[in-house]
């Protein structure tokens, strides 16, 4: 895992066993810090701004930096999940999975819903998180997106 951006509340970063391989568009986590917050509707009114507000930074950012980067993604998924923990009996905590969609896939063929099969089937095992060049560049357009009108803090209620 590589943190790519934390906030007091939440941690965005790379997804070491990616859900979509990084040449097919990519996969960060947006998970809050407060693990006993297992899903959205637990959420304070100012911690939701937040939620979305990151949520959107992490997403346009992972689509233009995968774009730089030689990646033709063309669409990004968010998606509230959780349900595996209940596998290993633990209760879920609120997370997000923010998922770059390439044109050219050849596994998490596009336009189609992500598959997402139970680890222990290896349908994962080849696919490559992403790099620290993608990495880099996440960043780099996070910077370039914070500098924006349209995610000023006094427009999103946050401190």
């Amino acid at each position: 895992m590589a943190i790519i951006y934390e906030t007091k509340n939440f941690i965005l970063e790379s997804h070491e066993h990616p859900f979509v391989s990084r040449e097919e568009g990519g996969h960060l986590r947006l998970k809050i810090k407060d693990v006993s917050v297992s899903d959205r509707t637990q959420l304070d009114l100012e911690i939701a701004y937040e939620y979305m507000y990151l949520s959107m930074i992490a997403g346009e950012s992972l689509e233009k930096a995968m774009n730089k980067c030689g990646v033709n993604v063309v669409k990004v998924n968010y998606q509230d999940m959780g349900n595996w923990a209940f596998k290993k009996n633990k209760t879920p905590y609120l997370h997000m999975h923010i998922i770059g969609r390439a044109k050219d896939a050849k596994v998490q063929v596009f336009p189609e819903s992500v598959q997402l099969p139970d680890r222990s089937t290896g349908f994962y095992d080849l696919f490559k998180p992403l790099n620290e060049e993608d990495i880099k560049e996440i960043k780099k357009q996070m910077e370039f997106l914070l500098q924006e009108e349209k995610y000023q803090n006094n427009k999103w209620k946050l401190n």
